[in-house]
């Protein structure tokens, strides 16, 4: 039977990708943010997971105006780094694990969750940053993925609540998985940011620490955060930590949390981190 051994939750700041690819990584207003992780790589590496769930949103490069899905799976052999604009990133191709993916898609559907089956589809930094943090630059990721997309780019995305319970879903669909894998499930995106109109560079710390409080102990207070609440709070794209719901939801009620890490600015984002496992 396959098992959730833990879940991680990370900002996908597309700047450290830049920061990644042009070499900048010990710079003096880098290093910090990658000092954050060397726990959580440590971590990661000692638990040694097969596949690994990634609950992200695309922007704007695997979907488009045109078709929006609410929540999508990843179901192909591999995705390609997208192009956003100035090229693929230079990072290993993702590997993905088709079998999981179609059980995790049927599962999820009969739970009543309606999602997208996507058979081909490239991943762009808010899969492949997270990526980066948690395992630095291989030759190839030293495990399998499972993409999950979730829409926080164009009104409606889900709510919090059912973002939690999707997390609750997977863990159970996990869980009747007939082989033994190994899998984290990692939540991306937040923390407080916008990136345009008079209030561009907002960061409201308070209202994220407030949010890594409760992640571990209090995601139902989370889940009970309107989209309104995030936007006048903490900016128009802190509604992506909706995301970090989804992970938490994967997890067992109790959880232990191993690491944190709170830091800003990178670029205009306040960058948050956590690493839970289910309490022993």
């Amino acid at each position: 039977m396959a098992e959730i051994v833990g879940g991680a939750a990370m900002s996908h700041v597309p700047a450290i990708g830049v920061a990644i690819d042009s070499g900048k990584t010990q710079d003096a207003y880098w290093q910090p943010v990658f000092r954050g992780f060397e726990f959580s790589r440590r971590w990661l590496a000692a638990l040694k997971p097969d596949i690994a769930i990634v609950v992200y949103n695309d922007h704007a490069s695997a979907f488009s105006l045109d078709i929006i899905p609410t929540f999508a799976i990843g179901c192909a052999d591999s995705f390609a780094p997208a192009d956003e604009g100035w090229g693929p990133r230079s990072v290993p191709a993702i590997e993905g694990h088709p079998d999981l993916a179609g059980h995790l898609a049927r599962e999820l559907v009969l739970a009543s969750f309606d999602m997208t089956i996507v058979n081909k589809m490239d991943v762009d930094h808010g899969l492949t940053v997270p990526l980066n943090l948690m395992c630095g630059s291989p030759r190839a990721w030293p495990f399998k993925v499972v993409p999950l997309c979730v829409n926080v780019v164009h009104f409606p995305p889900p709510t919090g609540w059912r973002c939690f319970d999707l997390g609750k879903a997977i863990r159970k669909a996990v869980a009747s998985y007939s082989s033994s894998e190994r899998i984290v499930v990692f939540g991306t995106g937040g923390m407080s940011h916008q990136l345009q109109g008079p209030r561009a560079g907002l960061i409201n710390s308070g209202f994220d620490k407030r949010f890594l409080d409760c992640i571990a102990n209090d995601p139902e207070s989370l889940a009970r955060i309107p989209h309104l609440d995030y936007i006048r709070e903490a900016g128009s794209e802190a509604v992506e930590l909706v995301m970090w719901l989804v992970m938490r939801g994967a997890l067992a009620e109790r959880t232990t949390e191993i690491h944190r890490f709170y830091h800003v600015p990178v670029s205009n984002t306040a960058l948050g981190h956590i690493v839970l496992e289910d309490a022993r």
